[in-house]
């Protein structure tokens, strides 16, 4: 098994579901008492949320840069970030370092592209839903999807940032979800994908009334086959 390398910490919530998440992946893959290799540097996220300015994300890209180079240097082959926000910074991470990384839209796009999905909603922080950064890789795989609402932008920043980052999972998020999910839906939208790490907290990704497409367990599957020798 190669040796992979995980920028963590934003939040400790999403890295603990990918802790658990690869580690089954590779049990499954090998056996019962198999565990995955893992190099992991958990970040502050104090000083990584919330970002508006382009001097605050230049900062993070350097924050994430240096993590990168220490995770190659101390032994990592591969590289993922556990983070669906943070991959703004990507190509300045992947830059700075010469081994590969895993963006987690491409797998999310090459997924949806399998099963053939080309129409979906993105739902996520800010960031994510606003920005071209993350949707621009999704169109790439043939994904049409819907414009963000301002109001929905609103409503999962609120939950995001209030609750889920820090461990919270509250009905009020859960019927929020649901509601912003159906709504997409009566939109025009064929799937979800989940672009953000710790929705899952309050979103059924198996019981839905759309598919769900969620971006840190697709993620971690991809690493996982990655660190069984497959190349993205």
């Amino acid at each position: 098994m190669r040796k992979l390398g995980l920028i963590g910490g934003m939040s400790w919530v999403s890295t603990r579901t990918y802790y658990e998440c690869i580690n089954l992946q590779v049990q499954k893959r090998a056996d019962a008492m198999s565990s995955a290799p893992l190099l992991i540097e958990s970040l502050d996220f104090r000083s990584l949320y919330g970002l508006q300015s382009e001097e605050e994300w230049d900062r993070a890209a350097v924050t994430l840069s240096d993590t990168a180079q220490r995770l190659e240097a101390a032994g990592a082959e591969g590289l993922i970030i556990a983070a669906n926000s943070m991959h703004r910074v990507y190509d300045r991470v992947a830059n700075a370092i010469d081994i590969p990384v895993l963006h987690i839209a491409d797998c999310v796009g090459r997924r949806m592209a399998a099963d053939k999905v080309t129409n979906a909603a993105l739902i996520g922080t800010r960031n994510v839903m606003t920005e071209s950064f993350y949707r621009q890789r999704l169109v790439r795989h043939g994904i049409d999807l819907l414009p963000p609402e301002m109001d929905t932008v609103e409503t999962l920043d609120r939950f995001i940032y209030d609750q889920l980052m820090v461990g919270k999972a509250t009905r009020d998020a859960q019927r929020a979800l649901k509601t912003i999910i159906t709504q997409k839906e009566q939109a025009g939208a064929k799937a979800i994908v989940l672009a953000c790490t710790e929705l899952e907290m309050v979103v059924d990704v198996n019981a839905n009334v759309l598919p769900i497409y969620d971006s840190a367990r697709i993620h971690c599957e991809a690493a996982a086959e990655w660190i069984f020798g497959r190349d993205f």
